[in-house]
């Protein structure tokens, strides 16, 4: 592999490429994707460069889930280092650790040097172990210190998610001073920030001041002057957890600061963003027993992930026909009870679903905890049981009218026990993502095995038990 591909070549003049490469919806054309295809096929990388050089590197990245691998081989070689370097972070992980096995430690070293060192980290945390070595060893020392760093911390922890660079004044400052020290700086500021930490002789946090309160402050006003609290991460902590401080707070930044209480990095907003979107990902995915699957995932990691849970659902659906064997003779002299089952066991596994979604998310979102807990399970029931006695009458009409030549008290069972269980999809639906998050699991995981195990299982007892009392 040669590191020629990346050097700087000269305009293509072909009028049949297209450099407005988005829909109005902001999504790749198909046109747009088939042009990269064939320009990859033929080898033809200056046709590639002008086609992605344009791109906005959130886009080059969704360009790269639409192609093959062969396709990414090519087309990485022909993306300039700036280009590179604001694409790795954006790709889907899967697909990001096939790319860097593709580019030069040389390029990739480069490329990183662009990054913050957050992003930067992010990126050498996916490189094998000999090649993690050798694009460090090419890196400036005080880059690879700062990658090193923040590789050094807890995987989701708060210190893996900061950036190190940071603006900090001393609390002594004034406006003045401090819009001079800016200017001075140039490249050597954080590529992005919002926010100036006011810090104690100690390099402790004592306050923040907006960008756009200091710019409108005269160059006199002493900083302590137009400062605000901030709130402090600790670097030992939870992204979920910082998730939730800026989402409860309306942050745009905030400082990070290590065990001492000294500053060593600020998370940004746009952090954040991203950590949202994984962890509701996660639990959308964890909620129907699949695990972290992306477009890059092949076909031996998406089995592996799905089987374990395909093969509890299994287990569960063997002990809820377990329960029908019970009630054998009942259903060989009432065959319609055969038929009328599923209804009453789908229907309480959809509603024990809803539940089971609803206190997730608010488990998530922190909107649930011990103190309104009772009040959710009991407004979980309430509705349980309206939706019950809205359902029943005319499951249990319909059921009487048809089955009138047979037996029409069959409408009364099934009507009851449609109720019954939907009391026991509402009763599951919520203590069960509790009691998991009671006993320190994540209640996203196997919540909905229990549930839907749980109401399949009370479904059939109710129902066949019923009719066996009233019908036989």
């Amino acid at each position: 592999m040669s590191n020629t591909a990346t050097a700087p070549l000269p305009p293509v003049q072909d009028d049949e490429i297209e450099h407005v490469a988005l829909d109005e919806d902001y999504v790749l054309t198909a046109s747009f994707v088939e042009k990269v295809v064939d320009a990859s096929d033929a080898g033809d990388g200056l046709k590639l460069r002008s086609l992605l050089e344009d791109l906005h590197p959130a886009d080059v990245a969704d360009l790269m889930g639409f192609l093959t691998s062969e396709h990414r081989a090519v087309v990485v070689l022909w993306l300039p280092p700036d280009l590179l370097a604001d694409t790795l972070p954006e790709l889907d992980d899967g697909i990001r650790e096939e790319v860097l096995e593709r580019v030069p430690h040389l390029t990739l070293a480069e490329a990183l040097q662009e990054l913050d060192s957050d992003d930067a980290a992010a990126v050498v945390e996916d490189l094998e172990d000999d090649q993690r070595e050798k694009v460090l060893a090419a890196m400036p020392e005080v880059d690879r210190a700062a990658i090193e760093s923040s590789l050094g911390y807890e995987e989701d922890s708060a210190g893996r998610l900061m950036q190190r660079e940071v603006m900090a004044a001393p609390q002594f400052w004034n406006v003045g001073d401090t819009i001079d020290h800016i200017r001075k700086q140039g490249e050597e500021l954080p590529e992005l920030f919002f926010d100036i930490y006011v810090v104690d002789p100690l390099n402790k946090p004592v306050g923040g001041v907006a960008i756009s309160r200091l710019l409108r402050a005269p160059r006199v006003t002493p900083l302590t002057e137009i400062m605000d609290p901030v709130n402090e991460i600790t670097v030992d902590q939870d992204q979920e957890e910082v998730a939730y401080i800026f989402e409860k707070y309306h942050l745009i930044s905030a400082p990070v600061t290590d065990a001492a209480g000294r500053l060593v990095g600020q998370i940004t907003v746009d952090d954040i963003v991203n950590v949202l979107q994984e962890e509701n990902r996660e639990d959308i995915l964890r909620l129907a027993g699949v695990s972290d699957e992306d477009r890059g995932s092949n076909v031996a990691e998406i089995v592996r992930g799905r089987v374990p849970w395909l093969a509890i659902n299994l287990a569960t659906a063997v002990l809820g026909a377990s329960v029908i064997g019970w009630f054998e003779a009942t259903i060989q002299e009432i065959v319609a009870l055969a038929i009328l089952m599923p209804i009453v066991s789908a229907i309480g596994g959809n509603a024990g679903t809803q539940a089971l979604t609803v206190t997730v998310r608010a488990l998530a979102t922190r909107e649930l905890n011990s103190s309104n807990a009772p009040r959710t399970f009991w407004r979980e029931l309430a509705v349980g049981l309206a939706n019950g006695m809205v359902l029943a009458p005319l499951i249990g009409i319909a059921t009487a009218l048809w089955f009138r030549d047979e037996d029409w008290r069959i409408g009364l069972v099934i009507a009851a026990a449609m109720v019954l269980n939907l009391l026991v999809a509402a009763t599951v639906g919520v203590l069960t993502p509790l009691t998991l998050s009671k006993l320190k699991f994540d209640p996203a995981v196997s919540s909905a095995v229990f549930v839907t195990a749980t109401t399949d299982f009370f479904g059939f007892l109710i129902f066949l038990g019923l009719a066996t009392i009233v019908l036989t």
